[in-house]
């Protein structure tokens, strides 16, 4: 019986061990995240030392784990997830099981780090378009906007957000003229749209975001885009230079004195013509 003791306290002390080496040996990953934009997800972390690390997800609340084949026995501590996450408008979850190159007791014993659920049509950040406006007539533009690309290629052609989202995908664009704080919101629900009933003679600048009302509102707007200003149209006089405003003013001051000067001319010469009459009659 005592050595039937001796070995249970032996057996509890050697497990206790073992997860206790484990434990020292096996650290966990930390501060799990996702990082996506324009639909190319990567899952990143930490690590208070140097490990392997392999990465496995799965969705929607599934029991079944799977294996990332770019993310096995890695030392690198992220993990580029965008070709496994389909379909892109499943909710998954990944988990990041630790592997010490000096450890091997199972793979039940190594510890695991799950991430927060995270759907990638619902999520994924959106970057700015790019755009131009031109203007179309006197108060009114049309702004042309450029879907921001993905990773994704089908039938050998980059796909744009627009090809993931489809409907969903509207643009917000927000204006105000040059030098006035008040900005107006309008929301095109394709890549072109004009806006009207603005001033012929300012200037008015504009900015661009993607708007996906069917998300959440964390998530329903994009990046806003660089602004772009049309250019100020101006009045005759506003579009004459200086130089050019001096000569038109020497020019008309050179006519009035010509003017004044032969009218005073004139004048004398009537006078003395009418003094000299009035003697010859007097005579």
């Amino acid at each position: 019986m005592a050595s039937m003791r001796i070995a249970l306290c032996l057996g509890v002390y050697m497990s206790a061990w073992i997860i206790t080496v484990a434990d020292e040996h096996a650290p966990q990953a930390e501060n799990v995240r996702w990082v996506s934009l324009d639909f190319k997800t990567v899952l990143m972390w930490t690590t208070p030392s140097t490990n392997m690390f392999t990465v496995q997800y799965s969705w929607d609340n599934s029991e079944k784990w799977i294996k990332s084949p770019n993310c096995i026995q890695t030392e690198e501590t992220e993990c580029d997830l965008t070709t496994d996450l389909e379909p892109l408008d499943r909710t998954y979850t990944a988990q990041i099981q630790t592997e010490p190159t000096d450890y091997d007791n199972g793979d039940n014993d190594l510890p695991h780090t799950y991430s927060p659920p995270f759907n990638p049509y619902g999520q994924s950040e959106i970057s700015a378009a790019n755009f131009n406006v031109e203007v179309v007539e006197e108060g009114k533009v049309r702004v042309n906007i450029e879907d921001p690309l993905t990773s994704f290629h089908k039938y050998g052609r980059q796909l744009t957000i627009r090809d993931i989202l489809k409907g969903d995908l509207q643009y917000k664009i927000s204006y105000y003229k040059s030098g006035n704080t008040g900005k107006r919101d309008i929301i095109f629900k394709s890549n072109k749209g004009e806006v009207s009933g603005l001033d012929a003679d300012q200037s008015y600048c504009f900015m661009v975001a993607a708007f996906i009302p069917s998300r959440d509102k964390l998530h329903q707007q994009g990046a806003w885009s660089i602004q772009q200003c049309t250019p100020r149209h101006k009045n005759v006089f506003q579009e004459l230079s200086i130089g050019a405003l001096v000569g038109g003013l020497f020019i008309l001051l050179l006519i009035l004195i010509v003017i004044i000067t032969v009218t005073v001319v004139c004048c004398r010469r009537r006078n003395r013509a009418s003094q000299m009459y009035q003697s010859s009659t007097v005579v």
